[in-house]
């Protein structure tokens, strides 16, 4: 059972247009509804390929009830806490060239109560069966970051793995608490984290590998459409396919990680090609929908064991 912890869900509408036109009258081609948010994402990529998992989460109004029935709907494991603010609802708009517009609202503080119950969900959650607890997403203005700290030591508490998958001030103060097993930021969150630089495959080894020195024990670097390295303290691997033109790229990372956390494969760079394949699946389907077992494709990805340090980020291509 792989544990995630999703602080400021969100209700995610997605709107497919022939062109985005600004201060126009768009009309879309199509309209999706999806569940949201990193670390429920998780949870639904894991579930769509039978994975166990379970996803601890705040929810409040019209939007948070809806979030619970399209979770049930799906036969997605929750445990959803229940909060005085409402759900947000983000939006997206995806052009069929592939590019994609966000607009992401802010969320809602939680009171201390509020964050009490949901530490307990997750502490409750944490069973011996639990394989990783998987914090993910933003925290919304307000939330403290004492909810990641906290939930950091209830999995060490309990002697479950912790991953984080979040940027900016949250993902420093969870690097700084320490006793985290993996984290996963794409390039510009740790350039952002690290102060570096990132131009080549060795920028990234070595802003990651001072990292891991800190503590860390894998660092999982996404890197959009030039695949990802996977980075420990002696070795490393890319992966990557052939260009793809997306339909959205909404919850393409958390697919990756997904498909990394699936199985306990002794492989790393096994591990890694299935990261990648899940997240290839995720950016040709609409919204924040996530693939299931059809929809991956892992002979399509490439893996490259200890990646010539020289190579440019933006040569990486299988």
């Amino acid at each position: 059972m792989i544990v995630t912890l999703t602080p400021n869900p969100s209700l995610d509408r997605a709107l497919d247009l022939p062109r985005l036109e600004p201060g126009g009258v768009n009309r879309a081609l199509a309209e999706h509804l999806h569940p949201g948010g990193k670390g429920l994402n998780v949870t639904r990529a894991l579930t769509a390929n039978g994975v166990a998992s379970r996803a601890v989460l705040p929810v409040g109004g019209p939007d948070g009830d809806r979030m619970v029935a399209l979770l049930a709907d799906q036969q997605v494991a929750a445990h959803p806490v229940r909060v005085a603010g409402h759900t947000r609802t983000n939006l997206t708009l995806a052009e069929v060239t592939g590019r994609t517009t966000k607009v992401n609202s802010p969320g809602v503080a939680l009171s201390a109560a509020e964050t009490d119950a949901l530490l307990a969900a997750v502490q409750g959650e944490l069973l011996p069966d639990a394989r990783a607890l998987v914090i993910a997403g933003s925290l919304a203005a307000g939330q403290s970051m004492e909810l990641l700290t906290r939930a950091i030591d209830l999995a060490a508490e309990a002697r479950v793995p912790v991953v984080v998958d979040t940027s900016g001030a949250p993902l420093a103060a969870a690097v700084a608490h320490g006793g985290l097993s993996l984290i996963k930021p794409n390039d510009e969150e740790l350039a952002e984290l690290t102060g570096a630089r990132l131009d080549t495959v060795g920028d990234v080894l070595a802003a990651a590998r001072g990292l891991i020195a800190g503590g860390l024990d894998t660092v999982l670097v996404s890197l959009g459409g030039h695949g990802a390295l996977l980075v420990q303290a002696d070795r490393s691997w890319w992966a990557g396919g052939p260009a793809l033109v997306p339909l959205s790229t909404v919850g393409a990372g958390d697919c990756t990680l997904a498909g990394y956390l699936a199985a306990d494969d002794p492989d790393p760079g096994a591990r890694l090609a299935r990261a990648v394949a899940w997240g290839r699946a995720a950016v040709l389907l609409p919204g924040s929908a996530v693939p299931a077992p059809t929809d991956i494709h892992p002979t399509e990805v490439a893996v490259v064991a200890d990646p010539d340090p020289a190579t440019a980020l933006k040569e990486l291509s299988s």
